[in-house]
């Protein structure tokens, strides 16, 4: 289904007694060129299996199932799962699921080598990439489609890094390969959106324990403003001898804050924290 035309769309949901559920991140694309470079970024082969979150209307799914081997296609509104099965009727290349993705039992639906190609509920960001990153077989690419603001987050370098942009770059390469402006959806959202492509890669495979790295992240940062030796007495309950020994051990300043460590800073750290459990 090809609709570019904001009263086309209008006048499409109206007929069916269909209005965009904000509760659902609905917001409909409807900008050709923007529908083209997620493909174009996707770089499809005939060979590969899709899975894509939040199908809405049909617009991507169309394209995918075009160029793509199979689509599973995850939508949990059902009225949607009812218009996409009834547009896209005798497709076999595409299976329409009707379920929460977060409950999707991906590893046992999918083979290990599926991409995730999608313009995704935009409250459902960081749950979607924790969800797809920590699969015991990570999608070998995901092209998301996400809000400029939170996009910039996952590719921030030290100085600006997050609890979000960690939990990314610790398990793929990560960058932004277009961006979208806000005009190309209806309903209009308040914000621009970037395209962003991430390839996951067992980029670290030093972190043995990933929940003790990052809780010793997310103590960290509970007191993002405050110097890190003060966070980490008060969240790793240790004196404040002990703790200054592990960050001089790791060739951390006890006094830098959070969010300008680099990624292998945190790595070192964590090495000395489990090393002192073990």
């Amino acid at each position: 289904m090809k609709i570019f035309d904001f009263q086309q769309l209008k006048n499409y949901l109206k007929a069916r007694g269909l209005r965009p559920k904000d509760y659902l991140g609905q917001n409909f694309l409807v900008d050709e060129a923007a529908l083209n470079e997620i493909v174009k970024i996707a770089d499809l082969k005939n060979t590969d299996t899709i899975l894509e979150v939040g199908p809405g209307l049909g617009v991507l799914t169309g394209e995918l199932i075009e160029k793509a081997k199979q689509v599973w296609s995850v939508e949990k509104d059902p009225k949607m799962v009812s218009i996409l099965r009834g547009e896209f009727a005798g497709k076999k290349n595409l299976k329409i699921i009707n379920e929460d993705i977060l409950r999707f039992h991906v590893s046992r639906e999918l083979p290990t080598d599926y991409k995730v190609v999608a313009n995704i509920p935009y409250y459902l960001t960081s749950k979607l990439l924790q969800f797809f990153l920590e699969q015991e077989h990570p999608p070998k690419l995901m092209v998301l489609m996400i809000q400029k603001e939170v996009g910039e987050r996952v590719i921030a370098a030290a100085g600006e890094l997050s609890i979000l942009g960690i939990s990314v770059q610790v398990y793929a390469d990560v960058e932004i390969a277009a961006q979208v402006s806000k005009n190309s959806f209806w309903p209009v959202p308040e914000v621009d959106s970037v395209i962003l492509k991430i390839t996951p890669k067992n980029k670290y495979p030093e972190i043995k324990d990933p929940e003790l790295f990052f809780r010793i992240i997310k103590i960290a940062f509970a007191g993002k403003r405050k110097q890190l030796h003060n966070t980490l007495i008060h969240g790793l309950k240790l004196p404040k001898e002990e703790v200054l020994k592990l960050l001089l051990d790791a060739e951390i300043d006890p006094n830098i804050r959070p969010q300008d460590l680099k990624i292998e800073d945190w790595i070192r750290l964590y090495q000395q924290v489990a090393n002192r459990t073990a």
